[in-house]
């Protein structure tokens, strides 16, 4: 992604990588935080969105509230989450180039987080995110690895940027 900012660059474009694997932006661009995520895979719907890893929460205590706080202080190290999306339609591939905002991931603070799934030991937490009566998407807190999900978020609650589609040769 750098190295396609850095080709499309404008004369006054500042870009800035980070650093790997460091929970800040992944790159800056004109004092605009930028988070990259991707998506792909065989289960990749095309009208509703994945992110495996939002973040990672695993420290204890292991309580909806705390959760909840250290995602919403994940997300304000962002101005801007971009999704790369691949969705696989033999022989076509569909890419999606998206803009997710932010600001509507932070309505996670309004979810209220119930126990799913059946492990004995710190159990995963999930909970509907709602705007009114629309369902915008599901968080789930994974009690197995501590990271935060979102699913089921749906491609018209993003700006997509960019479609574009590739024949794939058998």
């Amino acid at each position: 992604m750098e190295k396609a900012f850095k080709t499309i660059k404008k004369p006054f474009t500042i870009i800035q990588g980070t650093a790997r694997n460091q929970p800040s932006h992944d790159l800056l661009v004109e004092d605009k935080r930028l988070s990259l995520k991707t998506e792909t895979g065989a289960g990749t719907d095309a009208e509703r969105i994945s992110i495996t890893k939002l973040c990672t929460t695993e420290r204890e205590p292991w309580a909806a509230d705390v959760l909840i706080g250290r995602t919403l202080e994940h997300l304000g190290r962002y101005d801007i989450i971009l999704m790369l999306r691949a969705i696989w339609e033999r022989p076509m591939i569909h890419y999606q180039l998206l803009e997710i905002p932010v600001e509507i991931l932070k309505l996670i603070r309004t979810a209220e987080l119930r126990a799913v799934g059946s492990r004995k030991r710190r159990q995963s937490l999930g909970a509907d995110v709602y705007l009114g009566n629309d369902m915008l998407f599901h968080v789930h807190f994974d009690g197995s690895d501590g990271k935060c999900q979102i699913r089921n978020l749906h491609v018209r609650s993003c700006a997509m940027l960019l479609g574009w589609d590739l024949l794939v040769s058998d």
